[in-house]
């Protein structure tokens, strides 16, 4: 399974969890590939992973950061593997303000996945969150493509 995560950070807690994620991801033998956004020295085209995971901060009151919007931009469609992940706080807006970049790019991909959302730090019982978010989108991509495979060598 080819997997990239592909994130944006500012205070340092989105790259922990896109890291979280990564170490979680390769506990089931598979190596996902990371990408800072805004800092990667090539584009990753989408198309060439089954699982792209998506990760944001919550920036002014509920806005999406412009290097993740730039980043949407360069993929110029919409695929339909995005799972997204962010950090947010709710200290700043309240809770209808709470990782609402993550919300809504979640809805912008329709996002078969919901949303990972952790207040700042994913450390402590957080990490509980990101652990079974990513293991029910590793169990489901890996039920998806086997039963790909079962329907294609039965034809």
């Amino acid at each position: 399974m080819k997997i990239l995560i592909a994130y944006h950070s500012f205070s340092g807690n989105t790259e922990e969890m896109a890291e979280m994620i990564q170490a979680r991801i390769e506990s089931f033998g598979y190596q996902p590939e990371l990408y800072e956004i805004g800092i990667g020295a090539y584009f990753p085209e989408l198309s060439d992973y089954d699982v792209v995971m998506l990760g944001t901060f919550t920036w002014d009151l509920g806005s999406t950061p412009a290097d993740v919007k730039d980043f949407v931009a360069d993929v110029g469609y919409k695929p339909n593997n995005i799972a997204v992940f962010g950090s947010g706080e709710t200290q700043f807006g309240g809770e209808e303000m709470f990782c609402l970049a993550v919300t809504k790019l979640a809805k912008f991909y329709n996002s078969p996945w919901e949303g990972l959302k952790v207040e700042q730090s994913p450390r402590g019982s957080q990490e509980l969150k990101v652990t079974n978010w990513v293991d029910g989108i590793i169990e489901g991509v890996r039920k998806e493509k086997e039963q790909k495979s079962w329907m294609t060598a039965g034809v």
